[in-house]
């Protein structure tokens, strides 16, 4: 089974439209002159699309596709692993990027 031609149509439109905003992006002005304002927003973010970035960071398609193949397979003994995974992810939260914060370096 191969790509139609819509296929190709389809994947070609998201090629060229992901290429023009990042274009527009990087010839409409200078919105971004220092690494501060490109790598932190010039610390101007709210927290939700932050949370959400890092969020959207954790997540990989091969978690998307193995998490729910490892629970078939193993049952919800992976369940364990996601709580201790999410219980890791507090200890740094709140001890190292406070730090990382005060001190204005990114890591």
């Amino acid at each position: 089974m191969g790509f139609t031609v819509a296929d190709y149509t389809v994947f070609v439109l998201l090629l060229v439209l992901s290429s023009a905003i990042g274009l527009f992006y990087a010839l409409s002005g200078g919105r971004q002159r220092t690494v501060q304002e490109f790598l932190l927003a010039n610390r101007s973010m709210s927290f939700l699309p932050v949370a959400l970035s890092l969020l959207a960071t954790f997540q990989s398609a091969v978690a998307i596709l193995g998490v729910p193949a490892e629970i078939y397979r193993f049952g919800t003994e992976y369940w364990f692993l996601g709580c201790c995974y999410f219980l890791g992810l507090l200890i740094p939260a709140h001890v190292f990027i406070p730090v990382f914060y005060r001190l204005h370096l990114t890591s």
